[in-house]
């Protein structure tokens, strides 16, 4: 069973801009803390932005000024514009949900790649 779906990862110049979806069911978008970490090879996986059900975010210090986390609440997708992106944010980028009332309910997208380079 495959609880999220990820898209919009691929390859952008240094400066460049991408757009990362990701689309779950009814229930666990309205009840879970959802967004993205990011894990490059050899580096642990890291936070980038979360989303609660209410709309609070929450950004990794390095892309505070250059992503946007957001909710399409009549898709039930969570979308993360990312923007200026550096050689450093390659990695591979997973969506994840946690859910606030049924605690034991966490999932983790496959991973879209990201890849900065010129």
């Amino acid at each position: 069973q495959v609880h999220l779906v990820e898209s919009g990862g691929g390859l952008v110049q240094p400066g460049g801009s991408l757009r990362l979806s990701c689309a779950t069911s009814g229930s666990i978008f309205a009840n879970s803390n959802m967004g993205w970490y990011r894990q490059a090879p050899g580096k642990e996986r890291e936070l980038v932005a979360t989303i609660s059900p209410g709309g609070t975010t929450n950004y990794a210090e390095s892309m505070k000024a250059r992503s946007t986390i957001s909710r399409d609440n009549a898709k039930n997708t969570v979308i993360l514009q990312m923007n200026s992106l550096k050689p450093e944010d390659t990695a591979v980028y997973f969506c994840y949900a946690a859910h606030l009332i049924w605690t034991a309910q966490r999932y983790w997208g496959q991973g879209t790649q990201v890849t900065v380079s010129s």
